[in-house]
């Protein structure tokens, strides 16, 4: 059974930023800058539209540059100029599924010298045996926005071509064809706004006798702009008659060459294996004979078939995906002492494997059905895949998830904090053990909360309760009324005249008896003075024989419990 799973929106959704490089409001950017953006999962390729305004393409019009989230303008970019750059994201042939990103700006610099010289590249300096039907072509020299060309039989000549502005174009067609067995001379000096490169170096190449090029030719399979594909395709083109060989490049960009690199081959098709599935793949054919390589032919492209998806559906209108959908946690807790644990996987999906990661990394599978058995803590890898049919044989379609197995407890209450605020308390519960936990106050059902600590709390006795989030057990502890602020004065005032003239603990009538420890008393800057027995008389406000100043005063108070209870007083005089 095949399962499809539709996923509302699943790598459609622009990347934030979209420019990597320059980015958005980037100012003084160089004109030959090379743009690249966020790649985005499961695009088939991008399109890139440059204008000098929003949305606009007056630059470079839209244009299909592959799966590689990057692209340098053949001829730079203006300079001291607002550009605009639309990326969209290209996810099926037709446009249905495009997606375009809003437009990003940047800022060119201000050219203030001058460009560099250029060299050729077609024919090569020094090149031997060229047809004399060749086109001329040299590399862009950064800052250039136009070429000044000459072309002539000896240095310095320009018998064939006088110095002529080739405008902001890097190649030139000579027409009639250049003389046969002949040495060309050829310089190509750039310039811009500020002037001409300076020193630039005339080249040189020699002709073969006459002879015939052959044409190009076409893609027939796949044909030029076809979708979806097989991974494994018969590629074929168009017989050239004069042709003894073509060289094929096929690359993910218009400009790589990570599948073929101008390999040679003498027959007209070719067997390519296991192309990327849902990708845009970009096709160079040029042929050749024992007179050169055929000019101007021109890249095709295709697209490979979907693979897992996801891809439209133009029936549902929605997007589709091979893969199963799981809900897996990322941390599974068993209780302790309750390993091995039995398990079973919680989504539907055609296979299943089980895999434990090692210290390392190395995964090692434990099992591969639905049903799995955990024998001890660490992380582990489940994975649900179906499988499906395609042109060159079975393709899996999977989903992962890398999790946790760990064990858990019930809490164990090891004391209970109690601080004065104002009118009310605050009481911090300090617990223990390899659980998850957490609190609430006098309800067993909740609501709890992750923090240990409750804030205004009206004094009186209380129930703790601190839950393990694992479903490991509830601990509790009850605060009973005898520990609470309502027994310590807030002030005293030893004077002699009998009145307030110690500072002790007073039970409140309604605590019945004190289960009090000691009570520690410490000045405002957190040093301790004196221990009160709380069954002495109370603290005279001396230490040492020496009156203590008026001032605030810290007090502790703990119980036989060990619970604590912290407030302040006052000494006056």
């Amino acid at each position: 059974m095949l399962l499809l799973c539709v996923v509302y929106g699943i790598s459609q959704e622009c990347p934030t930023p979209v420019l990597t490089n320059p980015l958005n409001g980037a100012v003084n950017v160089p004109v030959d800058t090379n743009i690249s953006w966020t790649p985005v999962v499961g695009v088939t390729s991008y399109l890139i539209a440059i204008g000098t305004f929003p949305g606009g393409d007056d630059i470079i019009s839209e244009r299909n540059v592959g799966s590689a989230p990057n692209y340098k303008p053949a001829l730079g970019l203006p300079e001291n100029t607002d550009i605009y750059v639309t990326i969209s994201l290209f996810f099926f042939q037709g446009g249905i599924s495009t997606v375009v990103c809003g437009s990003e700006m940047f800022s060119t610099e201000s050219v203030t010298t001058v460009p560099l010289c250029t060299t050729l590249n077609i024919p090569a300096d020094g090149q031997l045996n060229v047809n004399p039907a060749t086109n001329i072509s040299w590399d862009y020299a950064p800052t250039a926005t136009g070429y000044v060309l000459s072309i002539g039989t000896t240095p310095g000549g320009s018998e064939l071509l006088n110095p002529i502005d080739q405008g902001n174009i890097l190649s030139h067609n000579p027409v009639p064809e250049l003389p046969p067995n002949t040495t060309i001379y050829v310089l190509v000096i750039p310039y811009n706004a500020i002037g001409q490169a300076v020193g630039c170096i005339e080249e040189s190449f020699t002709t073969s006798a006459v002879a015939t090029l052959p044409g190009c030719t076409s893609l027939v399979n796949p044909f030029d702009g076809e979708i979806n594909v097989p991974l494994t395709p018969l590629l074929e083109w168009t017989s050239v008659p004069d042709a003894t060989g073509y060289r094929v490049t096929i690359g993910n960009s218009p400009t790589s060459s990570e599948v073929l690199d101008n390999t040679n081959f003498f027959t007209n098709t070719t067997f390519i294996l296991e192309l990327d599935a849902n990708k845009t793949f970009f096709v160079t054919i040029i042929p050749f004979n024992a007179a050169g390589d055929a000019i101007g032919c021109q890249q095709e492209s295709f697209s490979t078939l979907l693979g897992c998806g996801p891809f439209f559906d133009p029936v549902s209108g929605q997007l589709i995906t091979l893969n199963p959908e799981i809900n897996f946690p990322s941390t599974l807790s068993v209780c302790e002492n309750e390993l091995p644990l039995a398990y079973t996987a919680p989504d539907t999906a055609e296979g299943f494997r089980w895999y434990k990661i090692d210290v390392l990394g190395n995964e090692s599978i434990i099992s591969s059905t639905e049903d799995v058995l955990f024998t001890e803590e660490g992380l582990y890898r489940y994975e649900a895949y179906n499988t499906i049919i395609q042109p060159g044989g079975f393709v899996e379609c999977e989903s992962s998830q890398i999790f946790e197995v760990v064990t858990s407890e019930i809490a164990t209450i090891t004391s209970i904090d109690i601080t004065e605020q104002a009118n009310t308390i605050r009481i911090t519960v300090n617990a223990t053990g390899i659980g998850n936990y957490e609190y609430t106050l006098d309800d067993i059902n909740g609501p709890y909360q992750n923090s240990n600590t409750f804030n205004n709390i009206a004094f009186g006795s209380h129930t703790i309760y601190v839950r393990d989030k694992n479903g490991c057990g509830i601990a509790e502890e009850r605060i009973v009324q005898d520990l609470t602020l309502e027994g310590f004065p807030k002030f005293f005032s030893p004077n002699g005249d009998g009145i307030n003239d110690y500072w002790q603990f007073i039970p409140p009538p309604i605590s019945g008896d004190v289960a009090l420890e000691r009570i520690q008393v410490y000045n405002r800057y957190g040093q301790f003075l004196v221990q009160i027995d709380p069954g002495s008389q109370g603290w005279d406000g001396n230490i040492n024989g020496s009156p203590q100043p008026a001032s605030d005063y810290w007090f502790k108070a703990v119980d036989t419990s060990n619970n604590e209870l912290t407030g302040h007083f006052s000494l006056k005089r």
